[in-house]
């Protein structure tokens, strides 16, 4: 299957895929869910499960950067049926922003009403520290102000609006969802504006500081493109953020992230993440 990115889909190349994915899966996903760097242990949560590689859906992106598996999972998690994308692509890899948002659009046509996101971000807010979960309250799309936006170019009308609206592109009824059950579960979930920079080089300490101004409490290379079609397409979106380093506010310091110390962290918010999204699923509508 091809992998070369194109600037626009249309609806066909959309359902290509999706065809694809029905065809290959005896599930009828409700839920999709997104798995971020080093979060990809999550889907081994999932039972019963069918799993298809990226490399053979039909115009479908794939990753090749460290931690991201690069197949669909699709089964049962917490009473749900979920299609979980295990690992995700990347604008910093040379793909289009309407390329990497393609699995949203085979999610839609498939008839996938709600999605949860998750990524690892470095923490920018003084409060947060590595091993935090950050609810997703708001986003900062730097990509797309600098024209990127993946609903640039001819408006789908099969999907949703020329201009929908981004006032609340994470849902109100899941992030109370999301609160309550991690007051159940006796969790800290911290609560953030994310904000969404291209990558691949982690931020300079000049950077952090401008993001830590204009109101950034996390920041990474993911989530937001995914986010704003997904609301085009008319789902509810659920987004966690795994804290898994601080940002360095400083120059002249010996400490440095790398994409190493991401991966290591992950694997100790995980069980963390799956405990929340189970108890999410398992009271979600």
């Amino acid at each position: 299957m091809t992998t070369k990115s194109k600037d626009f889909y249309n609806y066909q190349e959309f359902k290509q895929a999706a065809d694809y994915v029905q065809q290959h899966t005896k599930h009828q996903p409700e839920v999709g869910l997104i798995l971020g760097s080093g979060l990809s242990p999550l889907a081994d949560e999932i039972e019963a499960a069918d799993y298809i590689p990226y490399q053979e859906i039909p115009h479908f992106p794939h990753s090749g950067v460290p931690g991201h598996a690069g197949r669909l999972v699709i089964g049962k998690l917490a009473g749900k049926t979920v299609l979980a994308m295990q690992g995700r692509s990347h604008f910093y890899e040379g793909y289009t922003a309407q390329h990497i948002t393609l699995p949203i659009r085979v999610m839609q046509v498939m008839g996938v009403k709600t999605l949860i996101v998750t990524n690892a971000a470095g923490g920018v807010n003084a409060g947060f520290k590595a091993g935090d979960l950050m609810l997703i309250v708001d986003h900062i799309n730097f990509v797309g102000m600098a024209r990127n936006n993946p609903l640039r170019g001819p408006n789908l009308d099969e999907f949703g609006p020329r201009f929908p609206s981004m006032t609340n592109p994470y849902h109100p009824d899941l992030l109370n969802l999301a609160r309550k059950t991690a007051r159940n579960l006796n969790l800290t979930l911290q609560e953030g504006c994310y904000t969404y920079l291209a990558g691949p080089t982690f931020e300079t300490p000049a950077e952090i500081r401008f993001l830590k101004v204009i109101g950034t409490d996390a920041v990474g290379m993911s989530t937001v493109p995914e986010v704003i079609v997904a609301n085009h397409g008319g789902m509810r979106v659920l987004g966690i953020s795994s804290i898994t380093n601080v940002a360095i506010t400083k120059t002249g310091t010996e400490a440095e992230t790398t994409h190493k110390e991401v991966l290591e962290t992950g694997k100790i918010i995980v069980p963390k993440l799956i405990t929340l999204l189970k108890g999410v699923l398992s009271k979600m509508d």
